[in-house]
């Protein structure tokens, strides 16, 4: 992993290359400045990770379903953020439910206060894809990320943004239906979770959701599982644990 470096394209640059390689060495040359920021080049590291970029690069919309830990969230907003910042989007919006034990009105604060707490993961996140911690605000603050609550989403319209679903098991149907339907043009979507993870028992939509997205054109399912862990030995060693005890 390292910081990547403006390639000049030229026709004999491109010649020979795939098309993978094409779109990155383009995104590369595009990439504009931020207030600062610079994104560092990742690669994937697991058969999971590897097959999300090229579904992604495809042009196509994804379900990225599986264990905790191989790192679904991660390369999503990292794929997002990366063509943002290249205009390929206006925005990357970060959807996620706020209410998953239904006790938001008891917390302190505003909305917005209570809805910060969720967003707490995508600051580390994008403190390790720039490499300063002051990323996610500036992000938010420019306008080429958003953080939106199912909670909140009625009557909206989402144009021309690269939309993660994030933590779909912690979303009734009525929710998850109620994201899908607010797309609109120019979109793509990549959904994130794992049903054996749902802090909602049999509320949880999950299952539904997934049959219906994995019958539709354009969408890629791609399973992870416990080889694409990524997250550090004791959480891997755990997982397999739980398989072996037939806890999930």
């Amino acid at each position: 992993m390292h910081s990547a470096q403006p390639i000049a394209l030229h026709d004999h640059a491109l010649h020979g290359l795939t098309k993978r390689e094409r779109k990155r060495l383009r995104r590369q040359e595009s990439k504009k400045p931020n207030r600062g920021l610079s994104i560092r080049s990742i690669e994937p590291l697991t058969p999971a990770q590897e097959d999300t970029f090229e579904a992604y690069d495809n042009g196509q919309h994804l379900l990225l379903h599986g264990v905790a830990g191989t790192g679904k969230t991660f390369i999503s907003l990292y794929l997002a953020i990366q063509d943002t910042l290249q205009n390929q989007f206006d925005k990357t919006v970060l959807v996620r439910s706020i209410v998953p034990t239904r006790d938001m009105g008891f917390l302190p604060g505003s909305a917005k206060e209570k809805a910060r707490m969720y967003e707490a993961p995508y600051y580390g996140m994008c403190s390790d894809l720039f490499g300063r911690g002051d990323a996610y605000e500036i992000l938010k603050t420019s306008h080429n990320l958003e953080f939106l609550s199912t909670s909140f989403m009625r009557g909206t319209t989402i144009d021309n943004a690269c939309v993660i679903i994030d933590e779909c098991q912690n979303m009734t149907f009525h929710e998850l239906d109620s994201v899908i339907t607010r797309i609109g043009k120019g979109c793509r979507v990549i959904c994130c979770g794992d049903f054996r993870q749902s802090d909602l028992g049999n509320e949880s939509g999950i299952k539904s959701f997934m049959s219906i997205i994995k019958s539709i054109r354009g969408f890629t399912s791609i399973e992870f599982d416990a080889q694409d862990i990524v997250r550090g030995g004791l959480v891997k060693q755990y997982i397999l644990s739980k398989m072996n005890h037939g806890m999930m």
